[in-house]
């Protein structure tokens, strides 16, 4: 009798839709995400990413004044500030980073620049994710 369907659906949008900050906008504050945020204007304030799923990527016109905290980021851009990069940084030809760097995975093409420290970051083990995190740690026996 009635259907389920309906004829006339319009466009989803779920958790990888992506926000776009075009060129020309200039956005000042703190920007917190979920899904994928594609960045061709300027963000001056800190950018976080909800979630793991989270991918922001900054075009050649992208810049960022500010820290960045995200668990994948595709910079072709400049950014000015601190990055942190819980699975897979990707460093195009015209990336700029004027700050500290970690990642757990790099990926950089001829051209980037990085003008600060780059700090390796392991991903966790198993047992350390079962066992959470440590509020004591015992001294080291001394050689």
């Amino acid at each position: 009798m009635f259907s389920a369907k309906r004829k006339h659906q319009g466009p989803t949008v779920n958790a990888t839709a992506t926000s776009l900050i075009a060129r020309g906008v200039t956005l000042r504050g703190d920007v917190e995400f979920s899904g994928a945020l594609h960045l061709d204007g300027t963000v001056e304030g800190a950018i976080h990413a909800r979630g793991t799923d989270g991918v922001l990527t900054i075009s050649e016109t992208g810049r960022v004044i500010g820290r960045v905290e995200v668990p994948h980021a595709i910079v072709n851009g400049h950014v000015t500030g601190d990055i942190e990069v819980n699975e897979r940084l990707e460093l195009a030809a015209l990336a700029c980073i004027d700050g500290d760097v970690r990642y757990q995975v790099l990926e950089i093409a001829a051209g980037a620049r990085v003008n600060g420290k780059m700090i390796h970051q392991a991903p966790p083990t198993v047992r350390q994710l079962a066992e959470g995190p440590r509020r004591d740690t015992p001294a080291l026996p001394e050689a």
